[in-house]
């Protein structure tokens, strides 16, 4: 079963939704036969390379938010995030253009890490104040998932992967797609937003057995013939 995830690096409840669907999805018999593709998507493509913006100062600029709204928005959000194991800390967050963010996740797909990559890149965002815009940054990242360190370099100061995220993102708009974290279960449901861990677990259930089980059913009781011969 194939479900494909957008989600965007400085997004925080893209991380509350991947820790809860990882929750989700550890509680269910058939967690072996999932497949996770994670898709890329920007929240705010505006966003230069070359500068950092704390969380206040994006919602101020961006926003319009004073200083105080944008702490109490934060502060829920932070609420939210202990309940699914996160330890949100704003403060330190830089907020940045998140592209070249996404060409390391790619790469690590390469190497069936990119789920691995999703939460270095999260951590190193959310928890670590690290700029997630930088090379040198996501290099050592990919070092630390044992990737090569010129393969990193190469690949983060290439066009290697741009096809692939702008695809991602084409992808997500003509599924109107316009918010994240957003989930697609085996082509047939939609779930948006970081919902939690049991309703994606009802919604991976319920997309299990309506798209999986009667495959296998129909598989074990088919009689029919093939190159090998009939099943007899």
């Amino acid at each position: 079963m194939k479900i494909e995830i957008w989600s965007d690096v400085m997004c925080p409840f893209c991380y509350i939704g991947k820790k809860n669907f990882e929750q989700a999805l550890e509680n269910l018999p058939f967690k072996d036969e999932v497949k996770v593709e994670w898709k890329s998507f920007q929240l705010d493509p505006t966003l230069k390379n070359s500068e950092t913006k704390t969380t206040a100062e994006y919602f101020r600029e961006k926003k319009g938010f004073p200083e105080e709204q944008a702490k109490q928005m934060t502060n829920q959000v932070i609420q939210m995030g202990k309940a699914s194991g996160i330890d949100f800390n704003f403060e330190k967050a830089l907020i940045t253009n998140t592209f070249t963010a996404h060409k390391l996740l790619h790469l690590a797909k390469k190497y069936n890490k990119s789920s691995e990559m999703e939460e270095e890149l999260f951590k190193a965002h959310f928890l670590d104040g690290k700029n997630v815009g930088d090379i040198d940054t996501l290099v050592s990242l990919a070092v630390s998932l044992g990737i090569d360190t010129e393969e990193a370099k190469q690949s983060l100061q290439s066009e290697e992967f741009d096809y692939e995220i702008n695809q991602d993102i084409l992808e997500a708009r003509n599924n109107s797609i316009s918010g994240v974290p957003f989930f697609i279960l085996n082509g047939k449901y939609a779930v948006s937003g970081a919902q939690p861990a049991e309703v994606l677990k009802n919604a991976l259930t319920q997309t299990y057995e309506e798209t999986v089980v009667p495959f296998k059913d129909n598989t074990q009781n088919n009689l029919s013939c093939d190159a090998d011969g009939c099943s007899i």
